[in-house]
């Protein structure tokens, strides 16, 4: 279990996190969001304690239990499941800061339930989060999220609740003396890395491992982020590529738990930027209703790869912030169907219009789903102007 010592060292890097994704750091009187699912609560009040002595304000919000989401999504009204509460602008428009503690009590409560009736909730929130979307951008809000381990976490990961424990404790550096300077560590660590990358005229990358063979275009004016604060633990460096440049085949070859269904095997042709193939082991359907959600949910708007040499991740754990930042044996590549993030552009997010946006390939979607491989694999970089540059292999980063 997480004892009250390891509660204590794990909202100091909650902490870290949240100041990291917000270069411009946070003063007394800033509104912060904490959002927490019950099993989470002992986290959520140490985080409470030392934001409140930072001078924050201090926004808690209990998130609906497994039960409450069923009964919403099996028996709200069309009208129901597009309402927003009212005061929901003002806040999002008043929030400098997020915190969500993920501790659910079910991840498969949904699975009965038409994905379109989610979807639809999903698109009516839309424009509130690109509230914050553009609150970002401008330098005004940062957020970051993390795991407390629950039973149901380990039920489904396949593991026992200690093993499941264990991994959060390892990827979190918890048991070190100062976790917040281990992670500084490794955020210097990776800028090296991502200035180098950035630093290469890249013109597409060719992803290659025993089921993907894909070329993803970085398009113009993109830079790698990533270790930047936003996930608990996170050790991915990703780009939003030009979803126009994206062809061949990938494959997810982890599983995935999205609104209560589990998918294995996800296997996804792109020709001309868009998905024009769908097939999975499990969960095939409710994979081509995600695919089309929306306009946007069939084009990419992400590409991530992991060094194994940060990621101590050695076990899928059936939660996406976990599993998306896998180290094991040979690193992971994943990719995200929807929506982009617009702080990859290497200019100021803020001056990004959405004609600009298009313009430029970045993907618009209510979705965002994170499809992870795991095998063996080599990336190699094609550059403008002629020749290419092996970037990753083996798990790590060919600098």
């Amino acid at each position: 279990m997480l004892t009250p010592k390891l509660l204590e060292k794990y909202a100091d890097v909650l902490i870290w996190g949240l100041e990291t994704s917000r270069p411009s750091g946070y003063q007394p009187g800033d509104n912060v969001l904490v959002q927490f699912d019950l099993a989470g609560l002992k986290l959520a009040e140490a985080l409470f304690a030392k934001l409140l002595a930072r001078g924050i304000n201090v926004i808690p919000r209990l998130g609906l239990t497994s039960r409450m989401e069923l009964d919403f999504y099996s028996t709200a009204s069309e009208a129901q499941l597009s309402f927003i509460a009212p005061g929901t602008r003002e806040l999002f428009e008043n929030l400098h800061g997020s915190v969500y503690i993920l501790a659910p009590d079910s991840l498969t409560h949904l699975s009965g339930i038409d994905p379109k009736r989610i979807a639809q909730t999903a698109i009516a929130r839309k424009p509130y989060r690109d509230i914050l979307v553009r609150r970002e951008e401008a330098g005004n809000f940062g957020w970051t999220l993390c795991v407390h381990p629950t039973d149901e976490y380990a039920r489904c990961a396949g593991l026992t609740r200690k093993e499941f424990t264990e991994q959060v404790i390892k990827a979190c550096h918890l048991r070190a003396a100062d976790p917040v300077k281990e992670w500084k560590n490794i955020f210097d660590e990776a800028m090296e890395i991502k200035n180098w990358l950035n630093a290469l005229p890249v013109e597409s990358f060719h992803i290659e491992s025993a089921n993907v063979d894909l070329v993803v275009t970085p398009g113009l004016h993109r830079r790698f982020k990533g270790i930047s604060g936003h996930n608990i633990p996170s050790f991915e460096l990703f780009l939003s590529p030009d979803w126009r440049g994206t062809e061949g085949v990938y494959y997810a070859d982890q599983p995935s738990y999205r609104n209560g269904n589990l998918v294995r095997g996800v296997r996804l042709v792109f020709r001309k930027g868009e998905v024009a193939e769908v097939s999975a082991e499990e969960g095939e359907e409710f994979v081509r209703k995600q695919v089309d959600m929306d306009g946007g949910s069939d084009k990419l708007g992400e590409f991530s790869l992991t060094d194994k040499r940060f990621s101590k991740i050695d076990k899928f754990m059936a939660n996406t912030l976990f599993d998306e930042n896998f180290g094991g044996e040979h690193g992971n590549c994943h990719v995200a169907l929807g929506s982009s993030y617009s702080d990859t552009f290497d200019g100021d997010p803020s001056e990004l219009t959405d004609a600009r946006k298009a313009e430029l390939g970045f993907n618009d979607s209510a979705l965002h789903w994170d499809l992870v491989n795991t095998e063996k694999k080599r990336v190699t970089a094609k550059l403008r102007g002629g020749g290419s540059k092996l970037i990753y292999e083996d798990g790590q980063f060919a600098c």
